[in-house]
């Protein structure tokens, strides 16, 4: 066989090439020595490394990479529709564009932050996390879409509402839609101006909040489908919670007071933005017509009565305060007051009203 074929195997074995001695004659060694390639400006994805400070965040990735679930392998065809009134159709429809307020620009979001983390050259395991939150986000955007497809064909937009009912909620969700475009604007302009543990405090807290929340609904709901959808993403949720404590107990030593001091506007901002699918909206950064929440009631009420599992407002209230008692025992830690929270009847630090600048946290 000559010196430039190949064997039938596809592969090419040591002896068809020059021994390495004789290739390393070949190299070209300046006697005034190598030029140094110009330093990368900064930030950029350049230099790679693939540097591990906190093994726990890579055994958390890890974890990731098993747990993960894949919504095409859930039994979608088992939702009938005709099982569900129209009225019931739209009104769990609803509650899942609600969802998606959130879900659906959590790719995106976290798509942005596993950029900026390669741009900032945060660890490897650091970037690998925010890849497997925004895979995790991904499928979960998923859920939202196969579930409104099923229910209510062209939803949440697209469908031509023919009640008041369907009216109602196509209206509301337009609201919502405009006010998640709001807080996209706000983190995108923010993302590379903060230090992580002030973007990613909020997500603590909604994670702490969430990952319960979707355990309550698995055990809450009447249809095989949607406990298993919510048993999948609360998994995730309390990984992803994993993931954010680990993230922040290294990061908060090194605040300023300043930041201390933003972090807990924060708090504060998380509780606002994330109430309006964990409990009910303050009447603070919502942009909202005035109809907007008792319609938002009915259609909860409905949805909840059709077996969808959401829970009680008076539950949804608890699981905030439960939430909120864990990650202020976690910031005092760090000496990082928390916010008042008024409408649980929570005290602490007033930090006044919430703009749209203040609402940037990663969600």
């Amino acid at each position: 066989m000559g010196a430039s074929a190949i064997d039938i195997s596809g592969k090419n074995t040591a002896a068809e090439y020059p021994s390495v001695e004789e290739l390393k004659q070949r190299l070209i060694i300046p006697e005034v020595g190598f030029t140094p390639a110009p330093e990368v400006p900064q930030p950029n994805v350049f230099p790679i490394e693939w540097r591990v400070e906190t093994p726990k965040l890579a055994e958390i990735y890890e974890r990731a990479k098993r747990e993960g679930f894949n919504p095409s392998a859930i039994p979608w065809d088992t939702l009938d529709p005709s099982a569900y009134t129209a009225d019931e159709r739209i009104a769990m429809m609803y509650w899942w564009a609600l969802l998606s307020n959130f879900d659906s620009s959590g790719p995106a979001v976290f798509g942005r932050a596993m950029i900026h983390a390669f741009e900032t050259h945060q660890e490897d395991p650091v970037r690998k996390c925010f890849f497997s939150i925004t895979r995790d986000e991904t499928n979960h955007e998923e859920c939202c879409q196969r579930a409104i497809q099923r229910l209510v064909p062209n939803g949440p937009q697209g469908f031509a509402p023919k009640t008041e009912l369907e009216r109602a909620a196509l209206n509301n969700i337009d609201w919502l839609y405009h006010n998640g475009g709001r807080y996209w604007t706000g983190f995108n302009n923010a993302v590379g101006k903060y230090p992580l543990a002030v973007l990613f405090t909020s997500f603590m807290l909604g994670e702490v909040a969430s990952s319960t929340l979707f355990h309550g609904m698995a055990r809450a709901t009447r249809h095989p489908v949607f406990e298993q959808v919510f048993r999948s993403i609360g998994r995730d949720e309390s990984r992803h919670l994993q993931i954010c404590i680990t993230l922040l107990e290294k990061e908060w030593p090194g605040l300023s007071d300043e930041y201390r001091a933003f972090v807990t506007k924060q708090l504060r901002a998380g509780f606002v933005f994330l109430s309006m699918v964990l409990w009910e909206p303050p009447p603070m950064f919502w942009q909202l017509p005035d109809y907007f929440l008792d319609n938002h009631r009915v259609l909860l009420d409905i949805a909840r009565r059709a077996g969808l599992g959401i829970l009680r407002v008076d539950e949804q209230a608890e699981n905030w305060r439960i939430a909120i008692a864990k990650v202020r025992k976690l910031l005092e830690r760090w000496r990082i007051e928390f916010p008042a929270i008024p409408e649980l009847d929570i005290e602490g630090v007033d930090v006044g009203d919430i703009s749209d600048a203040d609402i940037i946290p990663v969600f």
